[in-house]
């Protein structure tokens, strides 16, 4: 969706039209979950929910383009998640185990959709291995694609910072052992491109 479509919708949904809020979900929650997956890891999808929560709560006191939209949402993805990473820290939960009813409700397609996935979780799990400052500025400027500027507000950083961790975040992961080891697999080409013909 480009900013002149989500103009319309976010402005709809300000008004209160429940459908043009499902339709901003839509096109923002697979960013929102990405960068969430890097922040708090398993929480992702619950810390989203409370995101999307309060943002549709708040939304009516919202006034500005789809840019502000953005930086208001992830500003809240990662409020909510540094709320996240304090409750964990005053009380650590015990990973369950699956019982038989839990593992009936797993999908017989799983497998195929981990297979789809493991691209994504793979780079999300190498970027998550970055500093918390790199791996939050890669994710927003790199993932849900703000800019330089978006980006340090929703941090709370300066520009010159954003670009600095940045820098240091994607020449970290230009180095990182997986990613030269994928990059020497697949012939020194990026992995994600397929061969050319014949080849």
């Amino acid at each position: 969706m480009d900013d002149e479509e989500l103009a319309s919708v976010l402005s709809a949904a300000v008004l209160g039209d429940s459908g043009a809020f499902a339709e901003l979900w839509t096109a923002l929650q697979p960013a929102v979950l990405r960068y969430l997956r890097v922040i708090v890891g398993e929480a992702a999808e619950d810390v989203a929910s409370e995101t999307w929560l309060q943002a549709a709560r708040d939304l009516r006191g919202f006034s500005g383009p789809p840019r502000v939209f953005r930086v208001w949402l992830f500003t809240i993805a990662r409020n909510r998640g540094i709320d996240e990473r304090r409750r964990v820290g005053r009380r650590p939960e015990e990973p369950r185990e699956l019982d038989d009813r839990g593992l009936a409700r797993i999908e017989p397609d799983a497998a195929h959709e981990l297979i789809q996935k493991a691209d994504t979780e793979w780079a999300l799990r190498v970027i998550a291995s970055l500093s918390k400052d790199q791996a939050e500025v890669v994710m927003l400027r790199v993932v849900a694609g703000l800019d330089v500027a978006q980006t340090g507000q929703v941090l709370g950083k300066r520009p010159g910072a954003v670009r600095i961790a940045a820098m240091r975040g994607l020449r970290r992961l230009a180095v990182h052992p997986e990613v030269q080891a994928r990059r020497s697999a697949a012939g020194g080409r990026d992995p994600n491109t397929p061969p050319a013909e014949g080849v």
